[in-house]
C-alpha cells in the first residue's frame, strides 16, 4: 500500500513544532551517530527528515518513500510502554512501519543498524511495486 503524503495539509500545534526543534538541537549521541548517517540522503539516496511531527508525534527519523519511522529507545522508553505502543498503532494506521532501534546498538554496531533500516527499506519497497502491480489504476 502507498503511503499517502503524511506531512501536507498537516495540522500542526506551534508548541509542538517548536519541541521538534528543540529536539533537533539537542539530539542524544546515539540519534547524533545515526543522523550523520541518514541526512543529505546518505543512505542509499533515500530521503530521511530528523524529528517529524506526524499525527501530533514527533518521530526521530521518518522515510516518506519507504513509509517508515525509526526510534532511537533509550532508558525513558522503558518507563512508556503504553505510550510507545499507542503511538505505534496510530503509525501503522497511516501505514507507517516503526523501527525502533535501541541506543546501545546504535554505539555498539552502526553498520549493523543501517543494514536492518536498508533491508525494511528494501522490504517496504518491493511490498509497494507489488501491491502497486496488484492494484488497478482508477
Amino acid at each position: 500500500m502507498a503511503v499517502k503524503n503524511i506531512i501536507t495539509g498537516q495540522k500542526v500545534n506551534p508548541d509542538k513544532l517548536k519541541l521538534a526543534q528543540r529536539m533537533r538541537e539537542q539530539m542524544t549521541e546515539s540519534e547524533r551517530m545515526l543522523w550523520e548517517r541518514l541526512r543529505a540522503n546518505r543512505l542509499h539516496g533515500f530521503h530521511f527528515r530528523c524529528q517529524q511531527v506526524i499525527d501530533g508525534f514527533i518521530v526521530d527519523f521518518y522515510c516518506h518513500a519507504a513509509g517508515l519511522v525509526v526510534e532511537v529507545d533509550g532508558e525513558v522508553h522503558q518507563e512508556q510502554a503504553e505510550y510507545d505502543a499507542e503511538r505505534d498503532r496510530v503509525l501503522a494506521a497511516r501505514g507507517l512501519h516503526v523501527l525502533r532501534i535501541h541506543n546501545e546498538e546504535i554505539k555498539q554496531s552502526l553498520s549493523s543498524v543501517l543494514d536492518r533500516i536498508t533491508d525494511e527499506i528494501t522490504k517496504r519497497s518491493q511490498a509497494q511495486s507489488s501491491q502497486e502491480r496488484i492494484t488497478p489504476s482508477l
